[in-house]
């Protein structure tokens, strides 16, 4: 069955407004769970997809260690960066302009319980849109994310982290379009210090500018070809 999904396009926008905006629409969800009257509706339930570009900002998942981070303080404000340990999975990452970030707040049990399942339909749809630009996708054991490369040269171009909380999801995917990747090279990149794993963006691979804006229809049409998504607009 289709899960009716709200798509909202928040554009460029601080780390701390977009993660409050999903908060709300998924303790919503959550709320709504908990009341007997809706649990008996049968129609087709509201999620929700939150789609943006943040400005520069390091963040932290819950396993993840301080120590990833390469630069102090002092350099963090002087370059405006915003720095958040946050709820997800996983170690630091960075998001920021040139950057498709894309946040999912899902009723898993409308579809399976099975977070591994989720992760991986995560990573299935930006490999299906990277094959549509021609460039080979794939993923690594014990490494989640999307790469590119070959063994002895890996390419992180999507990373991954989530959160759920009574089967509804919460933050998503952060996929480098045309990301500046320099700012990588202020942190440990989910925390893999292997110098054999670098991080890429689909205008590196391409060798051309590609902008957000060119992506994102195709990349909502491969959500929804995933996920079994019916997409309406705010």
């Amino acid at each position: 069955m289709s899960l009716i999904t709200q798509i909202h396009h928040l554009k460029s926008i601080t780390y701390r407004e977009a993660w409050d905006f999903q908060t709300v629409l998924h303790n919503g969800i959550k709320t709504n769970k908990l009341s007997a009257a809706y649990r008996k509706i049968t129609t087709k339930k509201l999620n929700h997809l939150v789609l943006c570009e943040h400005d520069p900002v390091f963040t932290i998942g819950k396993t993840g260690s301080r120590d990833h981070l390469l630069i102090g303080d002092a350099e963090i404000s002087q370059q405006q960066y915003e720095l958040y340990n946050i709820n997800r999975g996983g170690d630091i990452t960075y998001h920021g302009p040139g950057q498709m970030t894309g946040y999912l707040i899902l009723d898993l049990e409308e579809l399976y319980r099975d977070v591994k399942r989720y992760v991986h339909n995560l990573e299935e749809t930006i490999i299906q849109l990277l094959a549509d630009y021609g460039v080979k996708g794939f993923r690594i054991d014990d490494y989640t994310g999307v790469w590119v490369g070959t063994e002895d040269n890996l390419r992180k171009i999507c990373a991954i982290g989530v959160h759920l909380s009574r089967w509804v999801t919460l933050h998503g995917f952060g996929f480098n379009v045309s990301t500046d990747l320099t700012h990588f090279d202020k942190i440990v990149p989910c925390g893999i210090a292997d110098k054999n794993k670098s991080v890429t963006s689909l205008s590196q691979e391409l060798g051309r500018p590609i902008s957000v804006s060119e992506i994102q229809a195709p990349l909502v049409q491969k959500l929804s070809e995933v996920f079994d998504l019916e997409i309406i607009n705010k």
